[in-house]
């Protein structure tokens, strides 16, 4: 089904042709800017406020619903070695996450609200990008781009899977709790980074001794949930596990998972804590903390009832209970080509998480490479084919293999990239060998493809907040 052109559709013509971008999210927004800096107009539809979703506390663009960290910055992980592509590749929202960064100590985490407000301010800034609020039903006429993430619309959900022939897969997402840093007993609560990397107070860590960490466990696998049964494990990503199910698989999973010790000292006691709670700076001011790795679905007054159990957290004020949504995404491998479009309408791509590519950051790289896609499409120019030795072409490769069984979602990782020849056994030693390879290999792509990057020089001049360029 076609949008009308009483409201989505697009321009038809040659290279100038307008492009429908739906969704506002990561992939949406960077796809957008992408196109724009490079000359070609951009239709960016974006449902909410006239629709919204269980999870978006706003109508803003670009606004991240769980963590507010994009990963490492450690340029030897593979979380670092991708960010090392976007900047490569000129991604403006990476460049955003930079100027609106709150410590973290080496992750790279963001105040939410500016980064939003910042992707806002520089899309509105673009006369070439314009902003369309409503739903999208259909599947829109000439080259387009569906980047409507996790939460795609039930309506325009069922077109998709019209399209590829094929269900949309599903399984639920989680966010974690937030809660208000006055209302933290920092007499028991610390500051302190994982082996003090980084600045002391990117981190505040809740103590627990073997007492109270067997006491929480289980009372936390008894808790009432929102959703009354057991997930089955083909149903949830694997790093947004709920904790809950977490705990379920053994006593000791969560000390030596989202809650082990390691790296830090209780200044109480002078040792290392039997398990620890992490909370992570939400905003610039540190007013609020989210819990890392508490992503849930138990029931609001459960949370505040099992979570107030956390040394430090007794009077604990929550601004954000955490919550299940559903995540639908398609099955690439099988129903995507090599630029994640449509087989029999290759003039629409998708992007994001609606293909699989799991993560913030990869939904940024997967936004700016389909980006490239529909420019090098419009322009007859040759597909761009990242090279499986970078973190995202490995992705890509992954995403779009037929021979990839049971697709589920992935973030970048150095599990699917081509082994180095000979092999080396240190795993320090590999990984930096891996995102040594992966840099050059980015450099050589970019400056081998001067025709989808030469375009792009109004990139910096908008980047730098000139709204007249």
């Amino acid at each position: 089904m076609a949008i009308d052109s009483s409201g989505t559709g697009t321009r038809s013509g040659g290279p100038a042709t307008q492009v429908t971008v739906v969704g506002g999210g990561l992939a949406g927004c960077e796809a957008a800017l992408q196109l724009a800096a490079r000359q070609v107009p951009v239709r960016l539809i974006e449902m909410r406020p006239v629709c919204q979703t269980p999870v978006h506390r706003s109508d803003g663009l670009a606004e991240l619903v769980c963590s507010n960290s994009f990963k490492s910055t450690d340029p030897d992980t593979a979380a670092g070695s991708l960010k090392y592509e976007l900047q490569a590749m000129g991604s403006f929202l990476y460049a955003i996450a930079c100027s609106t960064s709150v410590p973290a100590g080496g992750a790279l985490a963001v105040d939410r609200v500016a980064f939003s407000r910042e992707v806002e301010r520089l899309i509105a800034a673009d006369p070439l990008i314009e902003v369309v609020r409503r739903e999208v039903t259909g599947l829109p006429d000439g080259p387009a781009i569906i980047a409507t993430g996790p939460l795609t619309s039930d309506a325009l959900a069922a077109e998709i899977s019209q399209a590829v022939s094929s269900a949309s897969l599903s399984f639920y997402d989680a966010a974690a709790p937030i809660v208000e840093a006055a209302s933290i007993d920092r007499s028991i609560i610390f500051a302190q980074s994982r082996y003090d990397k980084g600045e002391g107070a990117d981190y505040l860590n809740a103590p627990m001794d073997r007492e109270e960490y067997e006491r929480f466990v289980r009372e936390l696998t008894a808790a009432g949930r929102v959703i009354e049964k057991d997930f089955e494990r083909r149903e949830l990503f694997a790093a947004c596990q709920p904790i809950e199910e977490v705990a379920r698989t053994g006593p000791e999973a969560l000390s030596h998972g989202a809650l082990k010790p390691v790296g830090l000292t209780d200044p109480r006691t002078g040792r290392r804590p039997w398990a620890a709670v992490q909370l992570r700076a939400e905003n610039t001011q540190r007013s609020a903390y989210n819990l890392v790795g508490f992503q849930t679905n138990l029931k609001f007054g459960e949370q505040q009832r099992v979570f107030s159990m956390i040394p430090g957290l007794e009077h604990a004020e929550f601004s954000r209970f955490g919550v299940m949504h559903r995540n639908t995404f398609v099955d690439a491998p099988h129903v995507l080509t090599k630029t994640l479009a449509l087989p029999e309408n290759p003039s629409i791509h998708l992007a994001g998480q609606l293909t699989g590519t799991e993560g913030y950051m990869e939904a940024v790289a997967s936004g700016l490479f389909v980006a490239l896609a529909v420019f090098a499409q419009m322009k007859d120019l040759p597909a761009p084919q990242l090279p499986p030795e970078t973190l995202f072409g490995a992705l890509l490769a992954y995403a779009s293999d037929p021979q990839t069984q049971d697709y589920q979602p992935m973030h970048v990782n150095y599990g699917i990239i081509p082994p180095i020849t000979p092999p080396v056994r240190n795993k320090a030693q590999r990984h930096a060998a891996y995102a040594h390879r992966a840099h050059a290999a980015i450099d050589a792509f970019v400056a081998e493809r001067t025709d989808l990057f030469a375009p792009c020089e109004r990139a910096a001049v908008l980047q730098n907040g000139d709204s007249d360029a």
